[in-house]
């Protein structure tokens, strides 16, 4: 296992004396014990600053500090540009100094040994932050898990390979910085959790999109998969969805890049502001940066390491929404007919159109909404996410839990006016004053719907009118995911039992106000899209 820190495992077991922990790297003070008993450390660091020429490096350990590290308020989220309406920051501003991570504990002591979920935000690799309100952890915590969200480098800065960069590093990488800061989190929270209560061998890995593509990602990475003792994934995986490029791909963009913005070498793109950067990422044209087959996060491709049974060997936990993208993303503006879909699907599939179409039946118009809203979902991020289950499910040698999360969002609350809903909980605005439209309701659970639900925080999320049944389906769903992270399996008395989905025939927990077991549907659907990726 790689070791990024220099320091031994020496923990405190004086633990919260006046809400003081000490660690090796210095005494982190937090602001004291919520009402109801639990304790919050905001915008603790986990590595140096990524700036001046750690801009593109590995993450550098933490250094001694002198003092108190003062830990009572969110750290600056990474650089990024605004892409998606449902993120609300409590983030210290936006900075490239932004490698902070934030701890949720009920223990009193540093001896109580608690399981730890550690939880990387979604955003595409693109934007977010950990100091949404949606990734709070006192509610988790207060069922007795030290619950942690964690800020990783985005974009550009968190993706951008170059051949200096690859000269430069002593591994021959460049590229997924993102990835080894998540990495450097997790080694943070192995070296120094059980001063927090936690216990450094009970460590799962959760995260939602991105963050679920991450976790995957450091299923399969040998810097990882040691740390690791059990993974949770919402919508997505490194199976499909964000894949990496090969190493010589991903260096073309980063020189590509450089010529845009007039750098001449790695010196003076380090030199540049990070706005002014964060500008040119985001101009017409210049594209992803991608997660990179650097052969040092990623020895091979993740699709190989998983065939090959060489991924992390623990639990998994996974599954997606029934309404990941609309029906709009495959028909377009055409009206849903039935032959309108057709069109689409020979559009999309010119070579596979008659395949397609078999898996995706649509008999009468009726029912084209729903079909078109199942193969634009799959296209966009259940595919993958199946192909990480079956895969873990056939190498893994531990228990799979597969669910389909279906509740809808209500209705928005009377305060919202005319907003509209966007794809991923954000909204948009109509002009003031214009009167209030009203807003059909979801026929599914859109895209990163279930975040507040599975972290027990409804509450925090002001857009929506929760009703019981949404508070009905949170708790069922935020006792699902404690009881795996404390034990492994998400079973426990007075919910509905969930078998492992390991052999056929597939079960699946479909979790709604009716929460059940229901077997798998639609396999021939995603066997057609393995087929067609290659993999088969």
């Amino acid at each position: 296992m790689t070791k990024y820190f220099a320091f031994p495992l020496i923990f405190s077991c004086a633990m919260f004396a006046a809400d003081r922990v000490t660690l090796p790297p210095g005494v982190v003070e937090g602001p004291g014990a919520t009402p109801a008993g639990i304790r919050a450390f905001k915008g603790v660091p986990f590595a140096e600053p990524p700036i001046g020429n750690l801009r593109w490096a590995p993450p550098a350990p933490v250094k001694k500090r002198e003092g108190v590290i003062g830990a009572t308020k969110y750290g600056p989220r990474c650089m990024q540009l605004p892409l998606f309406g449902d993120m609300n920051f409590r983030s210290n501003g936006m900075s490239e100094d932004c490698l902070y991570l934030n701890i949720w504990t009920p223990a009193k002591t540093g001896n109580e040994k608690l399981p730890v979920m550690v939880y990387y935000f979604g955003g595409g690799f693109q934007a977010g932050d950990g100091s949404e309100p949606r990734y709070e952890g006192e509610s988790l915590a207060g069922k007795g898990i030290v619950t942690i969200s964690v800020n990783y480098r985005l974009g550009l800065f968190g993706f951008m390979a170059h051949p200096e960069l690859t000269k430069e590093s002593p591994h021959g990488a460049s590229g997924n910085y993102a990835l080894l800061d998540q990495s450097m989190a997790l080694r943070w929270v192995y070296e120094n959790i059980a001063a927090f209560g936690g216990d450094p061998k009970k460590i799962t890995i959760a995260g939602e999109s991105a963050g679920s593509i991450a976790v995957s990602a450091q299923m399969a990475s040998p810097l990882s998969r040691d740390m690791i003792a059990g993974a949770i994934g919402e919508s997505g995986s490194i199976l499909g969805a964000l894949a990496p490029v090969p190493r010589a791909e991903a260096e073309a963009a980063g020189v590509k890049f450089a010529a845009t913005v007039g750098a001449k070498s790695l010196a003076e793109l380090r030199a540049m502001p990070a706005q002014q950067l964060l500008d040119a990422s985001g101009k017409p044209g210049v594209g992803r940066f991608s997660t990179t087959i650097d052969g040092y996060f990623f020895v091979e491709p993740p699709m190989a390491t998983f065939a090959a049974g060489k991924q992390a060997h623990v639990p998994l936990l996974a599954g997606w929404n029934s309404m990941e993208q609309g029906a709009r993303s495959v028909l377009g503006r055409e009206p849903a007919t039935v032959a309108n879909f057709k069109a689409a699907v020979e559009r999309l599939y010119p070579n596979n159109a008659a395949e397609v179409l078999r898996e995706y039946a649509a008999t009468d118009d009726a029912q084209v909404e729903q079909v078109a809203t199942d193969l634009a979902s799959d296209r966009f991020i259940a595919y993958s996410t199946w192909k990480w289950l079956d895969l873990h499910a056939k190498t893994g040698m531990k228990p799979v839990y597969r669910y389909y999360y279906s509740r809808p969002r209500p209705k928005m609350t009377p305060e919202m006016g005319n907003a509209v809903a966007n794809l991923a909980g954000g909204v948009t605005r109509g002009a003031t004053g214009a009167p209030a439209k009203p807003r059909p309701p979801d026929k599914g659970a859109a895209h990163s719907a279930e975040i507040e639900y599975a972290l027990g925080n409804l509450a925090t999320n002001k857009v929506y009118a929760w009703e019981p049944d949404d508070f009905k389906v949170s708790t069922v769903m935020e006792k699902y995911f404690a009881n795996f992270i404390k034990t492994g399996k998400p079973d426990a008395k007075g919910l509905p039992k969930w078998p492992a989905a390991n052999k056929t025939p597939f079960p699946v927990m479909h979790i709604d106000v009716t929460t059940r077991v229901e077997p798998e549907t639609h396999r021939g659907r995603y066997l057609l899209l393995d087929k067609l990726a290659g993999n088969q």
